[in-house]
């Protein structure tokens, strides 16, 4: 059992940057890779990131290649995602969610890989 807790939202004005994070906590936490996902209302997830804990690797979706930079500190058992160059299309609800036994592109891209999620934290980018 893993529990995820996100944080890092806010209101910022396009071009702003926001650094979420995402903290695990559960006695399992070392098997499962983290990614970020958005969803906005009636649409459905988006995937964003990954990072695998064991090896450290990183995965992106191409749209927000360059701009959102994923990380993580195992110690603290925590898994940010740097947010820069907003814009009011980068409106969502940010989650956090872990997948187990993940390896590659493909398997982290896909939303029904991860087994647990939290409750979300609110990216709002003002014109």
């Amino acid at each position: 059992q893993v529990q995820l807790v996100e944080s890092g939202g806010g209101l910022v004005q396009a071009g702003g940057s926001l650094r979420l994070s995402c903290v695990a906590s559960g006695s399992t936490f070392s098997d499962y890779g983290t990614g970020w996902f958005r969803q906005a209302p009636g649409r459905e997830r988006e995937f964003l990131a990954a990072i695998s804990w064991s090896g450290g690797s990183t995965y992106y979706a191409d749209s927000v290649k360059g701009r959102f930079t994923i990380s993580g500190e195992y110690d603290k058992r925590t898994v940010h995602l740097q947010l820069t160059n907003l814009a009011p299309e980068d409106t969502d609800d940010y989650l956090c969610e872990a997948a187990m036994g993940c390896t590659g592109w493909e398997c982290y891209a896909q939303e029904g890989r991860y087994v647990y999620w939290g409750q979300g934290t609110q990216v709002t980018v003002s014109s």
